[in-house]
């Protein structure tokens, strides 16, 4: 049904899959498109209780391919692309199921932001967080702001989304922003039974609380304003000033 991402339903439980596993997940438009429609899939399975969000292979996610946002001067599309993010997360936080990230190796810029859009993110003790949008000359956009100010705090989002240095699982943990650190070799068999505890609650019960503390945490942090985020990420992509600093940071990486 999609061609970057696999989608799986046993009983109460669904899992989504990032599943371009060799480029470690990168968030292209196409992927963030196909994230999209999987969340409203999900809604449309009616005994589905919970949706179990993974990446194949050795990372969660790579964050966004850049190269997939930046169209000709001028294409009326570039924008829309640069929206894609917001609505994904839109629709990933607004899915009726309870969502569970599980994430192991690399977790970077918007792969940071669909874990966030998540209701529970449970980490292998050995999983590695970066956000590095503004070495790339770019604001954190798709909404990332108000969901990491809501999970960890303004000063730490601050810190972390200006400086740009890595963090590891258990500084996330110690943040706020997991649920539950585990060996990597344990992260599948604890998220399922995580996954397998929800699902036996009865539905009403656990999808009236998403619901609440949603509508609470929105009147907090005000995610529903991320809808501006993709003026600054398109003004971002064609600034010089931004883009000097893009290049410089990709030879660097290359270097």
């Amino acid at each position: 049904m999609f061609e970057t991402l696999t989608t799986e339903v046993k009983g109460a439980v669904g899992r989504l899959t990032l599943n371009r596993a060799e480029k470690l997940n990168p968030l292209s438009t196409q992927v963030l498109a196909e994230l999209e429609a999987a969340a409203h899939w999900f809604d449309q399975q009616e005994g589905v209780k919970v949706v179990v969000v993974s990446g194949a292979g050795r990372a969660f996610s790579a964050g966004a391919d850049l190269s997939t946002f930046q169209g000709p001067q001028g294409d009326v599309d570039t924008r829309g692309a640069a929206d894609q993010g917001r609505k994904m997360a839109e629709a990933m936080e607004g899915m009726r199921a309870i969502s569970i990230a599980a994430i192991q190796g690399w977790c970077v810029g918007g792969g940071l932001v669909l874990a966030a859009a998540c209701d529970l993110r449970i980490a292998a003790d050995d999983a590695r967080f970066s956000i590095p949008e503004i070495d790339l000359g770019i604001p954190l956009a798709w909404g990332g702001i108000p969901r990491l100010v809501r999970e960890i705090g303004p000063a730490l989002t601050k810190e972390l989304v200006i400086t740009c240095r890595p963090f590891d699982a258990a500084e996330a943990k110690a943040a706020g922003f997991l649920n539950r650190l585990v060996p990597a070799d344990e992260l599948e068999g604890v998220v399922d039974e995580l996954a397998q505890s929800i699902a036996a609650k009865a539905s009403h019960a656990i999808f009236s609380t998403k619901r609440n503390v949603n509508a609470v945490t929105d009147q907090m942090v005000g995610t529903m304003r991320a809808w501006s985020d993709a003026d600054g990420l398109v003004t971002a992509l064609s600034d010089e000033e931004c883009a000097e600093a893009r290049r410089a940071y990709l030879k660097g990486r290359k270097g």
